[in-house]
């Protein structure tokens, strides 16, 4: 590691869509963690992204704080190096993961296996043999093929614990999706007797996902009645008393100025108090409560660095373009997401004027941020910031033109390192077996 970092006493903002210990100077440095922004595009290049281990950590431990009775599961898919697991399991949650990939990465780093919680719609045969052997903790079944095709692969004198995926007859659950059974067509309740009736199974509890970026408490607390009484249905169907129940994950953050994230203690109270409320009408005991926060925990800790390549100015508009694009940061051109954007590195005098950021990419939707505010005199060279990039950022880049990922710089206590290298043209060739 290399010792970096500013004085943090020279700081005089604060931004929300930023990590918790971002501060940007009347110099118009900024830091993160006590460490220079500058410093670290020198050091590291661009475009990078950086992460504040710190403000990962606090995160996870206010879910954990939060929910004290219940379990916290870090959605991997979120953002996942092995770094990123080594703190989640050094912090004591769980980690949801969705892939081979995820498990692999979990494994590297020693995991607990028990702390696992193993996703996906359509798990290949190699997924489910992997999840099994390993011993995952829990493996969410996601479709009624898939209740035979892991009791197959469970080793004689063990029982692999089961949640079973179901979407919610609530206002917010989409009844059509790739994902999860139905209760409404009766897919939930034929998936609930197979597993049932399968030794090699034990069924533990009931899971769903409600959607992304929800900014209230209240789509959660509508979904937790609906399946209480769900489990009474089971227990006075099958005579069996579930004692989990897994709500997923998709709490919002803020991305912007004006926006504000769910936060984790008012939610986690909203969650309980009607789950208490709604197994008592019922005669339930409270089962355990299961949440699976990724961009919550993972995106306000991330940022990424670009440095300006042009800028055009024409037709009313003013273009900046940057060393990255759609590679390292899809979700605009995927969903039209918004970001928040700051020039780092020098003190303009220039008032701010719009701008749109776009990326290096031969596409005409390689736009990061569309009508962001800018110094009038942003120029080649300069560093710009954009906030809350920790998640789906580095789980979704690709290698689109043949651009390499970007590195993954963690930021704590003054300190920087690289916890995932830029990948090099060289590194492209790896998989290419011959003209």
């Amino acid at each position: 590691m290399c010792a970096l970092g500013q004085d943090l006493a020279a700081a005089t903002e604060t931004r929300t869509p930023w990590p918790s210990t971002t501060l940007f100077r009347e110099d118009g440095d900024a830091t993160t963690a006590g460490v220079s922004l500058m410093e670290i595009a020198r050091l590291y290049g661009t475009p990078a992204y950086v992460v504040d281990e710190a403000d990962v950590r606090r995160r996870c431990r206010e879910y954990a704080d939060a929910l004290p009775g219940g379990t916290v599961a870090y959605a991997a898919k979120a953002f996942l190096c092995r770094a990123m697991a080594g703190w989640v399991r050094e912090e004591g949650l769980s980690l949801d993961v969705c892939s081979g990939g995820e498990l692999a990465i979990a494994r590297s780093v020693g995991f607990p296996a028990e702390r696992v919680i193993f996703h996906g719609n359509a798990k290949t045969p190699r997924e489910l043999r992997d999840a099994v052997e390993a011993g995952v903790g829990r493996l969410v079944i996601d479709n009624l093929a898939e209740v035979h095709r892991v009791a197959a692969l469970v080793p004689e004198g063990r029982r692999q614990k089961i949640l079973i995926r179901v979407i919610p007859d609530t206002g917010d659950a989409v009844p059509s999706q790739k994902f999860g059974l139905s209760i409404a067509t009766g897919e939930a309740g034929v998936a609930v007797a197979r597993v049932l009736g399968q030794p090699e199974l034990e069924l533990v509890g009931l899971h769903c996902h409600l959607g992304s970026q929800i900014e209230t408490a209240r789509p959660y607390e509508e979904a937790v009645r609906a399946l209480a009484e769900q489990l009474a249905l089971i227990r006075d169907a099958h005579g069996v008393v579930l004692p989990e129940l897994d709500l997923g994950g998709g709490q919002a953050i803020a991305y912007l100025d004006s926006e504000r994230g769910l936060d984790p203690r008012s939610f986690a109270a909203a969650l309980t108090a009607a789950l208490e409320d709604r197994c008592a009408g019922l005669g339930l005991p409270v089962p355990r409560l299961i949440v699976e926060p990724g961009r919550s925990i993972s995106g306000p800790a991330g940022m990424t660095l670009y440095r300006v390549i042009a800028v055009k100015r024409g037709g009313g508009r003013v273009f900046v373009a940057v060393d990255g694009g759609m590679s390292d940061n899809p979700r605009p051109s995927l969903y039209g997401a918004r970001y928040t954007v700051r020039m780092v590195g020098r003190r303009s005098r220039e008032a701010s004027r719009p701008a749109t950021v776009v990326g290096h990419h031969c596409e005409t939707g390689d736009v990061l941020a569309e009508d962001v505010p800018l110094p009038a005199d942003v120029r080649p060279g300069d560093l710009l910031a954009v906030a809350a990039t920790g998640a789906y950022h580095h789980s979704m880049a690709s290698t689109y033109n043949a651009t390499g990922r970007l590195p993954v710089v963690a930021v704590s206590a003054r300190r920087a390192r690289l916890v995932v290298r830029r990948e090099e043209p060289e590194d492209l060739f790896l998989r290419e077996v011959g003209l």
